[in-house]
């Protein structure tokens, strides 16, 4: 990783977040919800760390793959059971409101990115009364292609000046984040409690980690 300090006393124009256990804690209601559509499907369900380890890509990507002429199936069963739940269990993380606080403060423009369908995503930002941070908040479906193509970097920036570079910071908790910031020369600061492993993200080693949201915020020296 780059040096801690310079990296942390140079302040980005805009910072991107993934949404999904970097800002908020999902892994539950998803994981209920793949619980629920594997049953439909006649499958054996994931268990929460199979879902933790294997949950990556969108829906739209991934289900193609894991039900093979039955995605648009599975996908209903999924987001009906998601939809149930999702907007009464969504929890801000350690510090995300503090973190988002300070960038705010400091004239960052920020945006979400997420691979969550985006009207979803959208409900769950406005449940937590959060729309004032974001200038933009694309989801899944929203773009061409999903995370971590570079559409969905894009329309984050649209209406703005700016373009996926050294100037934007992309942050998130797993390799596909940490992809996406590298693909398109992005910055990118990993949230989450364990430490990067050596040759866990190949490459797209992360320029920065932290246990949790707070302590990025409190790291920031501009």
């Amino acid at each position: 990783m780059p040096d801690n300090a310079a990296f942390l006393s140079t302040k980005p124009k805009a910072v991107l977040f993934d949404w999904d256990n970097t800002l908020v804690d999902s892994w539950l209601p998803i994981h209920k919800a793949l619980e629920e559509t594997f049953l439909v499907m006649g499958r054996t369900p994931w268990t929460l760390e199979e879902t933790k380890e294997r949950v990556r890509t969108s829906a739209r990507e991934a289900f193609p793959v894991l039900f093979p002429g039955r995605s648009d199936e599975a996908m209903s069963a999924f987001y009906d059971a998601y939809e149930r739940s999702h907007i009464e269990v969504v929890t801000p993380l350690y510090g995300a409101r503090e973190l988002l606080d300070v960038l705010h403060q400091a004239g960052c423009l920020l945006g979400l990115v997420s691979n969550k369908k985006g009207d979803l995503l959208r409900k769950e930002v406005e449940a937590l009364g959060w729309e004032g941070f974001f200038h933009s908040v694309v989801g899944a479906n929203d773009a061409a292609k999903d995370k971590p193509a570079r559409d969905v970097l894009e329309l984050a920036l649209q209406g703005t000046a700016l373009e996926p570079g050294q100037d934007v910071w992309f942050v998130g908790d797993t390799d596909i984040d940490m992809l996406c910031a590298s693909l398109h020369g992005c910055p990118s600061v990993l949230i989450r409690e364990n430490e990067p492993r050596e040759g866990e993200f190949a490459n797209c080693w992360p320029d920065q980690w932290f246990s949790d949201c707070l302590s990025f915020s409190k790291g920031l020296k501009f």
